[in-house]
């Protein structure tokens, strides 16, 4: 229902699905809600089919908007990233009092959130920057949301916030992340494992059709029997069910209907640009962004298939299949545990370099319930940072060095199946390399410095003297310190 006469708690810019869903999730849960869409229409649409799930205020300028808002005014905008919600934050900004709250749910860039961050606090209001994951159905029913922004804000919104957010043994899945853009820096990186997990699992899905001469239905209940373990999470359950789905016009599986080229909104790119200019190694990110990218590169694979790239010496899978299976289910758990390592890593090197003071064991916490890459072993990454918060790296805990002895020979033997059956793993075999990089004692850079130091004077330093040197490569080649 609605009444004009009654201030909202919290307000909703822009109703299109997230939008609308998250509004009626609000007033579900107790919460009076203003509503305001630049088109009336979507106003009007959004009371006429929800207005009797709660207590609804809407609008159509945003003058009477902001006037039907409590003190302090919260609005939440759920508008296209840009310049739509820069046009929002200004009209907002303009009809809001000194102390009044703007939170950005979209998927904002965090940079640009420490600048509207900084631009809003100027006009004497409060700027929060909030990811919120769970897609349609989070925002509806229980999202996680990574709140950035003023403490002081945190204190305003956390208890409506809470009302909203998924809830996982009693704890609401929502806290507050940081300063300015450490909310949406939080979410961008969510999204980035996000990325890897989806493309791992779509490499596993390959190797079990394609190497095991696997139907999709097939292969749908080996994903239901995975997520009963170790595996149990949101994407497993899924791919489940988009595999054992047919096609409601040919009866043919979808998966086989569906044109296999992915499509990305921006988060995972961002991800991976951070991990270059961080220079964190989130190869596993980077990997899933480029399998998208090239499996949308639809002309360019086409030529590559007509022209019949030469594919060398392919080999039938020569294993017991039920080993290949299980072989699989181990090498994609010891994948996934490098996802969320790497993008714990990529996490705590933003939160170095923009003064946030992230802590892990939040993040681990609030991803349990609402979030796509919500993971039965969440659990045990927070149990990992709760007992040393100065990991050096999450697969470094002593339960997931244990898991991993387990599972790094059938990774192994995955990585070399998929080579020798001419199938493609980049996030596999990526991630492989990344923990092999790790583990080893002595990596070529050694010949790289070389290299650099030959071509360009760029110097090295030595294993067995401090210092830094310079060979004279195009003279006597003599040893010269530099320092």
């Amino acid at each position: 229902m609605t009444d004009k006469n009654e201030l909202a708690q919290i307000g909703v810019v822009g109703l299109a699905v997230m939008g609308s869903n998250l509004a009626r999730n609000f007033a579900r849960n107790g919460n009076t809600v203003a509503v305001y869409n630049r088109s009336p229409e979507k106003t009007h649409a959004l009371i006429e089919a929800h207005g009797e799930e709660g207590n609804f205020v809407p609008s159509e300028t945003i003058e009477d908007f902001v006037a039907s808002l409590e003190r302090p005014r919260k609005a939440i905008i759920m508008v296209k990233a840009g310049r739509a919600t820069d046009a929002v934050i200004d009209q907002l900004a303009e009809a809001m009092d000194d102390g009044d709250i703007i939170i950005d749910g979209g998927n904002a860039l965090f940079t640009d959130t420490i600048r509207r961050e900084k631009d809003v606090a100027a006009r004497g209001k409060h700027f929060v920057g909030a990811g919120i994951s769970g897609g349609e159905e989070g925002a509806l029913n229980g999202p996680a949301i990574m709140p950035g922004g003023p403490k002081e804000s945190w204190e305003t919104l956390g208890p409506i916030l809470e009302s909203i957010a998924a809830n996982v043994d009693g704890t609401p899945c929502v806290t507050h992340i940081g300063p300015d853009g450490a909310g949406h820096f939080v979410k961008m990186v969510h999204n980035g494992i996000e990325y890897a997990d989806m493309q791992v699992i779509g490499e596993a899905y390959q190797l079990l059709r394609y190497g095991a001469g696997m139907e999709p239905a097939e292969i749908a209940e080996v994903f239901r029997e995975w997520n009963s373990g170790d595996l149990d999470s949101y994407l497993i359950e899924i791919t489940a069910e988009v595999l054992a789905q047919k096609d409601p016009e040919t009866g043919a599986p979808l998966v086989d209907i569906i044109v296999d080229a992915a499509g990305q909104k921006g988060t995972g790119r961002w991800t991976a640009i951070n991990g270059l200019e961080l220079g964190v190694p989130i190869t596993g990110i980077a990997e899933s962004v480029f399998a998208r990218a090239l499996s949308s590169s639809t002309a360019q694979r086409r030529a590559a298939q007509e022209g019949q790239l030469p594919a060398g010496t392919i080999k039938a899978l020569d294993v017991d299949k039920a080993e290949f299976i299980e072989d699989v289910r181990r090498a994609l758990y010891a994948a996934k545990l490098i996802a969320y390592s790497q993008g714990f890593d990529g996490i705590k090197a933003g939160s170095e370099e923009f003064g946030w003071d992230v802590d892990p064991r939040d993040l681990a916490t609030i991803w349990r319930g609402g979030c796509i890459i919500r993971a039965k072993f969440l659990d045990r990454i927070r149990a990992a940072y709760d007992n040393n918060a100065d990991l050096p790296a999450l697969i470094l805990d002593p339960y997931f060095k244990g898991e991993l002895e387990d599972l790094i020979d059938p990774w192994r033997r995955v990585v070399v199946a998929a080579t020798q059956l001419g199938l493609p793993a980049p996030v596999f075999a990526s991630s492989l390399s990344y923990y092999d990089s790790l583990r080893a004692e002595r990596l070529p850079a050694a010949l790289i410095q070389g290299q650099r130091d030959f071509f360009g004077a760029h110097t090295f330093k030595r294993t067995d003297k401090p210092g830094t040197f310079h060979i004279e490569w195009s003279g006597d080649r003599s040893l010269t310190q530099t320092d």
